[in-house]
């Protein structure tokens, strides 16, 4: 069955699609596409992005090396470096500085009817991959490459198991939630 995924673009595109209304749909229902709880986050009043992003992490990374476990997914990890950790932190930034919501839930929260975000996000992104994109060549042979560490994962660095890092990763994070819970954050 996942061979047959894999070799239909247009069935990839369709679960793609359905995927990312499934995604929208959560981020909605979680809070997270609303304006004051970025906000509240950002001021480090109002944790519910932190709990729906985190509880994503813990889903996603156990669901993952689930299936690589089975088989049933390769990972493709992408090489990295510190340089463009950095400039696309600073982009990412920037943009969440300036409009309050990030790429994912920008999405979200125009699925949502929010004419802000319609407006300033969807510029934003594409000014910003623009002027990604104008000045890649230049980026490319400089800042991007400082620091490279090639496709290098936590596990492979241990040079353990994965799943050595995916459960005690999994029990700090839940901890932590369950602390935040406690704190009543």
């Amino acid at each position: 069955m996942l061979q047959k995924i894999r070799s239909n673009n247009g069935l990839q595109l369709f679960l793609g699609l359905i995927t990312g209304i499934c995604f929208g749909f959560l981020l909605q229902k979680g809070g997270v596409t609303n304006y004051d709880v970025i906000l509240g986050q950002l001021l480090l009043t109002d944790f519910i992005v932190l709990k729906v992003m985190l509880s994503a992490v813990i889903m996603g990374m156990i669901l993952v090396h689930a299936l690589r476990s089975m088989g049933l997914a390769t990972l493709h990890p992408k090489p990295g470096s510190l340089g463009a950790t950095a400039i696309g932190g600073l982009i990412f930034g920037v943009g969440f500085a300036v409009l309050g919501y990030c790429p994912g839930i920008i999405a979200g929260a125009v699925g949502q009817g929010w004419l802000d975000v319609l407006v300033g996000g969807l510029i934003g992104i594409m000014a910003g991959a623009g002027i990604f994109a104008h000045l890649y060549p230049g980026l490319q042979r400089g800042l991007l490459q400082k620091g490279d560490f090639g496709d290098l994962t936590i596990p492979r660095f241990l040079k353990v198991n994965p799943w050595a890092v995916v459960i005690p990763v999994a029990i700090m994070l839940i901890l932590f939630l369950y602390w935040l819970e406690l704190m009543g954050l």
